[in-house]
């Protein structure tokens, strides 16, 4: 038997040699086929379990009211109905007004009150003292309960008439012009207004510690008085080198300007004290 060469598109029922390449690429042609069958199977059986998931969970925020996705869905808050951010809480007040602070000038204007000690550093602690830029040197100083003997004139019986309990003195001097200062202490601030509204005569000046005699045996120099609280303060100033002073004397006026001003500040202080002292009580 002779065996012939077959045609490329013969097959085993035709007696010729099977056609392999043709086999092999009909067996990949299949394989594809069940392989995209397998996902595609795959893919839709995710999407079902999905969808009932999706639906069980919008059932569930819907507590039971039926089982359309889409009724739920619309039921549910958007981003804009959400609050952004928390209410502040309304600030309360109380209806009960807090005390007004206490008046320093209550502390000064009545014996009961004004419990600091009355003496000489009290009111004239410094050496020297500096005001508008001038610099003035303590001289003498002194405390007395004999108020008249500290004055000159009718000064003394009106002291003495209005309950004057003390009165305490100090001078200041600068470039040849001296001042004496004297505080007279009272139980109560009428007395003292009414004793400054009355003065006549005057302060008797007080020398030593560097300070000559000035202001007496008819030198004429500038006399003030003044009130604050409980307190009458005086000053008298003039030349050291016994000159009678006058209204064109600018130095006379502007230190006994300047130790009256100071004068004030240090009563006003003795009651920034003690009023600044009795609100801390009150507060703690």
């Amino acid at each position: 038997m002779s065996f012939g060469d077959g045609g490329p598109g013969e097959g085993p029922g035709n007696g010729g040699t099977p056609d392999w390449e043709a086999l092999a690429d009909a067996s990949a042609a299949r394989a594809r086929r069940k392989k995209w069958l397998l996902i595609g199977g795959g893919a839709l059986a995710t999407a079902a379990v999905a969808a009932v998931v999706a639906t069980a969970v919008i059932s569930a925020n819907g507590g039971g009211r039926g089982t359309s996705a889409g009724k739920h869905a619309s039921e549910l808050p958007t981003g804009d109905d959400l609050p952004t951010e928390l209410p502040a809480p309304e600030p309360s007040f109380s209806s009960v007004a807090p005390p007004p602070p206490p008046d320093p000038r209550d502390y000064i204007a009545d014996v009961k009150k004004d419990r600091l000690p009355v003496d000489v550093d009290a009111f004239f602690p410094d050496d020297k003292l500096t005001a508008g830029g001038r610099t003035y040197a303590r001289g003498a100083t002194h405390r007395t309960e004999q108020c008249a003997a500290t004055t000159q004139g009718a000064l003394g019986a009106i002291l003495t008439a209005n309950g004057c309990d003390q009165v305490i003195r100090a001078t200041y001097s600068r470039d040849g012009v001296a001042v004496t200062v004297g505080i007279a202490v009272f139980d109560t601030e009428a007395q003292a207004k009414r004793t400054a509204q009355l003065a006549t005569g005057g302060l008797a000046s007080l020398s030593g510690s560097g300070v000559p005699v000035f202001c007496r045996d008819g030198v004429i120099c500038r006399r003030t008085a003044n009130s604050y609280g409980r307190y009458a303060y005086f000053t008298v100033g003039g030349f050291t080198d016994g000159r009678n002073a006058t209204k064109a004397d600018k130095d006379v006026y502007t230190t006994g300007d300047d130790l009256a001003d100071y004068t004030f500040r240090r009563i006003r202080h003795r009651g920034e004290v003690q009023a600044s002292a009795a609100a801390d009580i009150t507060t703690t």
